[in-house]
């Protein structure tokens, strides 16, 4: 099997159909990635197939979970290279897709995808999370927010919460440690308004990698002193 029936057979077994427009989108990304990937420190993943698997599988696997609905407002905080978040937008066109990152090249280089692949309804942010957090054009203003992000769940918790508004989502991509970092995250999803809900787990197809997401489920509004102010989430999580 080549490569790219791979990811096409590899999304079908998580319930998503791509259409020859989706498809070529996603092999323009791959292209777009790699070459930016020589300037600037995007993915130590270059190889086509572990891309196909480990990026863009991975992401759609937030898909395959039937929470992101038609029309939502998705943020995708620390997204990187674009993971989860531009997948799922070339995947799911029809929802409004907000892309943040505090690097600016990494957004100059999201700017230019979106350009390229003529993706509509999404915006890019250079800024940190801890400062849009904050802003009441943002604050509690999505439906899902979403983050592949390495840093620990208490940590990301006070970074995406507040992003949230009440009834819906935050959607975090971890690996087979969740357990740990979920007991440590206790006390921050109380007192950030969240709720556990469920935790989905996912093998990537063609793969043996097995990797979670939580839900965690807004069922208040996050108080105002969150997010504190850059840095302090990650020096002083709270416990």
């Amino acid at each position: 099997m080549n490569n790219i029936d791979l990811l096409i057979n590899g999304l079908k077994q998580l319930d998503i159909s791509v259409d020859e427009e989706k498809l070529n989108k996603l092999l323009a990304l791959k292209e777009i990635m790699l070459q930016w990937n020589e300037k600037i420190n995007l993915t130590s993943i270059t190889d086509e197939k572990e891309i196909f698997i480990k990026h863009y599988i991975d992401s759609a696997t937030c898909l395959s979970s039937q929470m992101i609905k038609k029309g939502d407002k998705i943020i995708d905080i620390g997204t990187g290279a674009g993971f989860p978040g531009m997948v799922i937008k070339i995947l799911k066109d029809d929802i409004n897709m907000t892309l943040l990152d505090s690097l600016k090249k990494r957004t100059v280089y999201l700017e230019e995808v979106a350009i390229k692949l003529s993706l509509k309804n999404i915006e890019i942010i250079h800024g940190r999370a801890e400062e849009y957090g904050q802003k009441k054009e943002y604050r509690e203003m999505y439906d899902i927010a979403l983050s592949r992000a390495v840093a620990p769940l208490n940590v990301l918790l006070e970074y995406c919460l507040p992003f949230v508004k009440e009834e819906g989502y935050f959607l975090c991509q971890k690996g087979p440690s969740y357990k740990e970092e979920l007991d440590e995250a206790e006390k921050a999803i109380e007192v950030l308004g969240g709720k556990l809900d469920k935790v989905e787990e996912n093998i990537l197809p063609y793969s043996d990698i097995k990797h979670f997401i939580i839900f965690i489920k807004k069922i208040r509004s996050t108080p105002t002193k969150y997010p504190r102010k850059p840095g302090k989430p990650s020096s002083k999580p709270i416990k």
